[in-house]
């Protein structure tokens, strides 16, 4: 299921939660978590808003939630608020007795859904008659289960924002090339750092089923898939050049999702946890520009109110699909857990799951 057939979903939530003041709702959610006490765990992820943040049990990123919540075996109940790929992942790697439920169904990711299942199956055969035995897939967490799944058979393995570079070395190791999906950003500019020029690296188109590339494709070594997140696209090089201009001795830091013209012209890069972990660290007085969401950005602005912190993007707003999760629908699936009704539960069927976990675990093996 993409996010424009999520959007379309009927919102079975009953209407008067949409009225009730946020005290109340906060008050029930309170007592329901501690009428369930171990039985529910809610992980939460970085981007979501503050209004659920709050109840979260974890904070952290997609793989890390899901990993916590695999150990948390006393829960019967996981309450992802993310978005429906995390909720996917939670749900392979959980028990048989605990069931993951996505508070509002309409929560998916478009970066995800830039990776339909059937678009690779067709892209798969073309790439091998193009270069034989010499490719190995891989795939950002940021994907659906069944494209884990597809890489799980095809000897490949998933990937982090912060293993990407560990990940791309062993399948290099494997294979003469890699066929990275479905965030072309984080895929080029790991492949970048890691010594792959620019030029050997060729975009695979999923709606013209073709190679974005001029020149010999025997020479490539990356393929890209063409797909990208919404949100870190928005920060550009002009965003840059008018920190730099402006605040000449404000730092920039951003997530390797933005563009590699973007990621070469910022001081740093790195993965959620690393900008998270470099804000804390810095220096009291110093001076951030963050490329990434905008309720993460929001958050570290009040944590740190020693440190000047800005979005890179003033006019960025947060993320559309991550931000469906609210107050209203985290009490409503609460209170029908209550009632002994379990909505929005998230389940992947046993064959793919079973691919999907051969995917993460030839990860976690090596990273």
């Amino acid at each position: 299921m993409n996010v424009l057939e999520m959007m379309k979903l009927h919102d079975d939530m009953p209407q008067h939660y949409k009225t009730m003041s946020v005290e109340e709702m906060e008050q029930r959610v309170c007592k329901i978590k501690e009428r369930f006490a171990e039985r529910l765990f809610i992980p939460g992820h970085h981007y979501q808003k503050d209004e659920v943040i709050q109840f979260a049990d974890a904070t952290g990123d997609s793989l890390q939630l899901a990993q916590v919540a695999a150990k948390n075996d006393k829960a019967e109940y996981i309450v992802f608020c993310g978005v429906h790929f995390m909720a996917e992942t939670a749900d392979i790697l959980t028990g048989e007795h605990q069931k993951v439920i996505l508070p509002d169904m309409r929560a998916g990711c478009s970066m995800a859904d830039m990776a339909d299942i059937a678009q690779v199956e067709r892209a798969w055969p073309i790439l091998r008659k193009t270069f034989g035995d010499t490719i190995l897939p891989l795939t950002y967490v940021n994907s659906t289960a069944a494209i884990k799944a597809f890489v799980g058979r095809n000897g490949g393995a998933t990937v982090t924002s912060s293993n990407a570079k560990k990940m791309v070395k062993w399948a290099f190791a494997q294979k003469e090339r890699i066929f990275f999906l479905p965030d072309q950003h984080l895929g080029r500019n790991t492949a970048y750092d890691l010594g792959i020029r620019l030029d050997e690296m060729a975009v695979w188109n999923p709606h013209t089923d073709s190679f974005e590339y001029e020149g010999d494709l025997q020479k490539v070594k990356v393929i890209l898939w063409k797909g990208h997140c919404s949100v870190h696209e928005n920060f550009t090089v002009k965003n840059i050049k008018y920190i730099r201009q402006t605040k000449p001795d404000m730092k920039i830091i951003v997530h390797p999702e933005c563009s590699r013209e973007v990621v070469a012209l910022s001081d740093y890069n790195g993965s959620t946890k690393y900008i998270i972990e470099t804000i804390a660290k810095a220096p009291s007085g110093s001076k951030w520009a963050i490329g990434t969401e905008m309720n993460l950005v929001n958050r570290l602005i009040r944590q740190y109110p020693d440190k000047e912190i800005v979005s890179l993007n003033p006019y960025m707003c947060p993320c559309l699909t991550m931000n469906r999760i609210d107050l209203p629908h985290l009490l409503w699936t609460l209170e029908s857990l209550e009632h002994e009704k379990i909505v929005n539960q998230i389940t992947v069927p046993q064959e793919i799951a079973n691919d999907a976990m051969t995917a993460l675990e030839r990860m976690l093996a090596r990273a």
